[in-house]
């Protein structure tokens, strides 16, 4: 509820705006809003001494310590946060912080811009709301957020950006910013173009994707959480698929099972791809009917709290497998379990993708897709890797090469895939217009892997039993009783 108060209320309290004669105060039921959820406001998904939801104000700064750490002396990091984008003139899509704004900061708002020096520390520059903003949009967080919640070290309006900005980028040897998310509002200050132009300026994610890489284990809690929301609601979503067998509904169906669990959004637009559909890595029309006897194959993730799932399964919602179907799909979910049991420390994302070329080159020549196992028509069955990194973005530290040695504490996806378009040439028929992907995710331990992802079944025994036995709760008991181990 707002409340309008005179200024009997104490202007600099961190929780109130000033905005001409009035300081209004935003509060439900007295429990102050600062415009994202916080332990008073959200004691559902907060605990005291959280400045995001499973994320702790220590972690945060000792985040920013790490970056200090990695950052040359001499030198600045400046990152903004995520802009909002508008659909039409008067409607914006829905907001998605930054990552590595998010990461360092933990304010979930947009407009901000955030620098941090060896010097001073964190200083955040914070967007003011007027009066008009506030009452169309809401509470936001200012200055004394940034101070007492976010735990910057200086926080100024943004208005004071050009001001105070140029003196500290004046005698620095080097500036980081973010590429992706760079603004005029500081792009275009004379201290910033002319150390650009010195060739001073570099991408910063060199520095926060390294950070970000190596999960702490409060993220690896929510990526487990998350993990756990997009099997509940693929399995969910695959029981519907028989009875509503449209790429749309299941798309809707996968959403709403996510966003039921807690998800704020999904990872990226569902992937739903029905028949020859499936052929199609990242096909996203979702806008046809099943046809009886069609695989589908989806794609899907969810994002709880800032970090994010990505599952793939494919099967037949008719409740069985062709024969063509079944072998195939066999192909690919023993390559699938042979690469997990390759993931440990000390390989690379690199090293399981050339075995899982070799192993699939193999076995699709044995089956007459392949003339022989060392055929270069084997990148157009399948042009993808067999993972990447998994965070905070679906692609996450992307800046980090797949040959780095992999560490406990970071997470990969495993998923090999074939794509065979419909009138393929020298493909026998019977396989033709068959997509097919089977992803899980993997985190890296000290002693080898978990699967995050496993408990979402991927035999073909247990999906054709799940579709054709579904009764309620029993599916699910039928399920959990044979289960692989998702541990080693």
């Amino acid at each position: 509820m707002q409340i309008l108060v005179r200024k009997f209320l104490r202007p600099t309290s961190p929780f109130s705006r000033v905005i001409g004669s009035y300081t209004y105060k935003y509060s439900t039921n007295d429990v102050l809003d600062i415009g994202q959820p916080s332990p008073a406001t959200h004691p559902q998904l907060m605990k005291e001494g959280e400045v995001t939801p499973g994320i702790s104000g220590d972690e945060y700064i000792s985040r920013r310590k790490k970056l200090l750490d990695l950052l040359p002396k001499n030198s600045l990091a400046i990152i903004a946060a995520a802009p909002v984008k508008m659909m039409t003139d008067v409607v914006p899509y829905t907001f998605r912080q930054d990552s590595d704004y998010l990461y360092i900061t933990g304010c979930q708002q947009p407009g901000g811009v955030a620098v941090l020096g060896h010097e001073f520390g964190l200083c955040m520059f914070m967007p003011e709301a007027t009066f008009h903003d506030v009452t169309w949009q809401g509470p936001t967080a200012g200055v004394h957020v940034a101070l007492e919640r976010f735990k910057a070290e200086k926080a100024y309006p943004l208005t004071k950006l050009r001001e105070v900005l140029p003196g500290m980028i004046k005698g620095c040897s080097r500036v980081f910013h973010n590429n992706l998310t760079a603004v005029p509002t500081y792009t275009e200050l004379e201290a910033f173009q002319s150390i650009a132009l010195m060739g001073k300026v570099r991408d910063l994610s060199c520095f926060t994707h390294e950070l970000r890489w190596v999960k702490s284990p409060s993220e690896l809690k929510l990526m487990r959480d998350s993990a756990s929301i997009i099997c509940q609601a693929l399995l969910q979503t695959m029981l519907h698929s028989k009875t509503y067998p449209y790429e749309s509904m299941l798309a809707a169906k996968v959403e709403y099972e996510s966003k039921m669990r807690g998800a704020q959004r999904m990872a990226f637009n569902p992937v739903v791809g029905g028949g020859s559909n499936a052929a199609i890595i990242h096909y996203s029309r979702n806008d046809q009917k099943i046809k009886d006897g069609d695989l589908v194959l989806m794609d899907v993730g969810c994002e709880l709290h800032g970090y994010v799932s990505d599952l793939t399964r494919t099967w037949a919602p008719c409740g069985s497998f062709s024969s063509a179907q079944e072998e195939l799909y066999d192909l690919i979910l023993r390559t699938n379990k042979e690469c997990i049991e390759l993931c440990r420390p000390g390989t690379s994302i690199r090293q399981i993708h050339n075995d899982s070329v070799s192993m699939m080159r193999k076995r699709l020549a044995e089956i007459g897709i392949l003339k022989n196992s060392g055929s270069n028509s084997y990148h157009q069955l399948n042009p993808t890797s067999i993972g990447h990194y998994l965070g905070m973005d679906v692609h996450d530290s992307s800046a980090m090469s797949y040959d780095r040695p992999l560490k406990p504490g970071v997470v990969i996806t495993i998923e090999p895939g074939v794509y065979i378009p419909p009138n393929s040439e020298d493909v026998p028929e019977r396989y033709q217009g068959i997509g097919i992907r089977i992803e899980d995710e993997v985190l890296i331990t000290e002693t080898g892997y978990e699967v995050l992802t496993g408990s979402m079944p991927k035999e073909v025994k247990h999906m054709e039993s799940l579709l054709n036995n579904y009764s309620g709760g029993m599916a699910m008991e039928s399920w959990s009783n044979n289960t692989e181990a998702a541990f080693r």
